[in-house]
């Protein structure tokens, strides 16, 4: 590995500085609003605010900005250097501290109420301008492991801001000024560090701001909307958001109510789901061999539901009994599946959102990648507000708290399974995940060779029936597959590799249309900047040698040269998969068979991908592509 792993990002200057910034940030947001919330609930006599509409108050303040000024931002952030942005949105949370700090003072609530819908504007600049700024100094390699990062530090910023502001905001007498001082100089440190962050180029220069939020809202979702998968993806962060909004909506009434423990136990809650998060961010790096792995999303959407169901189960029957303290809640066996449930469904949460923002920076044009972010923030902001709002109605109709998890678990499964019908990316990438982490212990070498943008054709050589299967697991992008025809009536795989949208080809005297269309769909794929990967063998090899490769790779790169396109060609070899009981190994009745003998080498075979030096066009001739494959077996 030659590019830095997540935790050793912290110590670069195109990473910590921000790092921190964005800690920062987000710690001083949730220790002003709990304190806040804490203040109004059990210290001041409000008539015209109740402590049971305080907490909603302040939430749909802060969430507000987000709804009215997002489209906003999004354009500043493609417009201006970014740096300058996160500098001057740190300089402005100085000044709303100092007027949230007299407010704290003098406990004046409207000051505060305007303080917080102002962090709410806040925290509407830096969204856009944060998300974009990654994909600017990371690299496809990096950028994975750099959002499990921010997204583990804002979790563990929100989970240190509720505790230092509730902590603080109880002391006697002192109390509000020490809130007022903690404010002001978070935001201050925040602002000093965000002056170590690096300047980057402008992305937009020549970008008109259209300074009326709804028609640039609507422009902005139209925008997100003509990439399919960066779209969906937006779609299914938002369902993240409102599948755990509902839950740490819920966790005092929970804890008080269903699990009998005090405010500290509420408070034990939220440090488990936070843990969790922040751990299931962190591993995202780790299982993904540090590329984008959206294979990983369908993982974290099975966990959230099987967890969500199980923590229904674990706490819809637990005996009444007196309010407890922490130490008599842990003491309870049945208390432990509970923070078990919590910690492993908060885990898979993780593993769910994490590589879904790197997809987005990475598929979006830099150029409109903040605005698109932008569009992404206002539907978060949409989820979470129906969230609250289905929460209110289920416990309307008499739902208790376990049964809203249990359905917000069930239907978790339905909307998840809906997109990733929707976008069947997600699942091939999950079967070439599984596949090489579970069936194979799959190891790639020279994977910085295959190009993270533009069209490049990938030649492999071909042992079995599970060949583009792992070669999906390689690839940091999509790949298109040329294949013969009759593989797609293997069963599974040939649903699989149509989900794959593979291209058939079948010998010219066999089918001259289908060979035709082949060539046709190939010179397509190449056009549109896509992966486009081929066995020059022309089939699975039925002795585990490298056959003679074909010719079809010269008529696909004529059609290419004749587009005006002078494409790369990868040489790629599959090693240790002869042998393996999806290659032609067995000998039944005189015909070399594959999946004849389960468990022929065992579980979990050592396999591996030698990735080679790109080829120029100029340069490719079947024996010369050959002789290259070659080499990487020998390698």
């Amino acid at each position: 590995m030659n590019t830095p792993n997540q935790f050793a990002l912290l110590r670069q200057r195109r990473f910590g500085p921000f790092f921190w910034t964005q800690f920062c940030g987000a710690a001083n947001d949730n220790l002003f609003k709990f304190a806040f919330t804490v203040m109004v609930t059990y210290q001041l006599s409000l008539g015209w605010l109740s402590p049971a509409l305080a907490g909603l108050v302040i939430g749909a303040l802060f969430i507000l900005p987000f709804l009215l000024f997002s489209a906003t931002s999004g354009q500043l952030a493609d417009k201006l250097e970014k740096t300058r942005v996160m500098r001057f949105v740190k300089s402005l949370e100085i000044a709303i501290m100092l007027i949230a700090a007299a407010g704290f003072i003098m406990g004046n609530v409207p000051t505060l109420l305007a303080c917080t819908f102002l962090m709410g504007l806040h925290s509407t600049l830096f969204g856009p301008v944060k998300f974009s700024y990654l994909p600017q100094v990371l690299s496809e390699r990096e950028l994975t492991g750099g959002n499990g990062m921010v997204e583990m530090g804002t979790f563990v910023a929100i989970l240190l801001g509720n505790v230092v502001g509730g902590l603080l905001v109880a002391i006697p007498q002192t109390g509000p000024r020490d809130v007022a001082l903690a404010c002001v100089a978070l935001a201050v440190i925040g602002r000093l560090v965000a002056q170590f962050i690096p300047a980057q180029a402008v992305t937009a220069p020549d970008l008109q701001i259209n300074w009326n939020p709804v028609t640039e809202t609507w422009k902005n979702l139209q925008l997100a909307h003509g990439n399919r998968v960066v779209f969906r993806s937006m779609l299914g962060i938002s369902w993240m958001w409102f599948f755990g909004a509902v839950f740490l909506s819920q966790f005092p009434s929970f804890a008080k109510e269903v699990l009998h423990g005090d405010a500290h136990v509420a408070s034990l809650l939220l440090v488990m789901f936070s843990i969790g998060i922040g751990t299931g961010s962190l591993l995202c790096e780790v299982l993904s061999r540090r590329h984008v792995e959206i294979g990983l999303v369908p993982l974290g959407a099975i966990g959230m539901s099987v967890f969500a169901v199980d923590l229904y189960l674990a706490s819809r029957a637990l005996p009444a009994v007196e309010l407890m303290g922490v130490a008599a809640f842990m003491a309870q066996p049945a208390h432990w599946r509970v923070m078990i449930d919590l910690l492993l469904l908060s885990l898979f949460a993780g593993l769910y959102s994490v590589p879904m923002y790197a997809l987005i920076q990475l598929r979006s044009p830099a150029t409109h990648r903040a605005r698109i972010i932008a569009a992404n923030n206002i539907l978060n902001a949409l989820f979470m507000i129906v969230s609250a709002l289905m929460a209110g109605v289920l416990l309307k109709v008499n739902f208790s708290i376990p049964q809203i998890f249990l359905f917000t678990g069930l239907t978790n499964a339905v909307v998840a399974g809906y997109i990733f019908l929707l976008v069947p990316e997600y699942l091939l990438r999950f079967v070439a995940w599984l596949m090489s982490h579970f069936v194979y212990r799959f190891k790639v070498t020279g994977d910085e060779h295959i190009p993270v943008q533009g069209a490049a054709i990938l030649a492999c050589n071909h042992v079995s029936y599970v060949d583009a299967v792992l070669l999906m697991a390689a690839s940091p992008r999509p790949i298109r597959f040329i294949m013969d025809h009759r593989i797609f009536a293997v069963p599974v795989f040939g649903t699989l590799f149509k989900l794959a949208k593979a291209i058939p080809i079948a010998p010219r005297a066999e089918d001259p249309a289908a060979y035709e269309a082949a060539f046709a769909a190939a010179a397509q794929v190449l056009r549109e900047g896509d992966l486009l990967a081929i066995f020059p063998e022309g089939g699975i090899t039925r002795d585990g040698t490298l056959q003679e490769f074909k010719g079809g790779i010269m008529k696909i790169l004529e059609r290419a040269q004749a587009n005006g396109l002078h494409v790369p060609v990868i040489p790629m070899a599959l090693t240790n998969l002869w042998g393996s009981f999806f290659s032609r190994i067995e000998q039944v009745n005189g015909q070399a068979k594959a999946m004849a003998r389960p468990f022929r080498r065992g579980v979990f075979n050592r396999v591996g991908l030698r990735v080679g030096m790109p080829l120029v066009a100029g340069d490719v001739q079947p024996d010369v592509l050959q002789a290259r494959v070659a080499a990487l077996l020998k390698a």
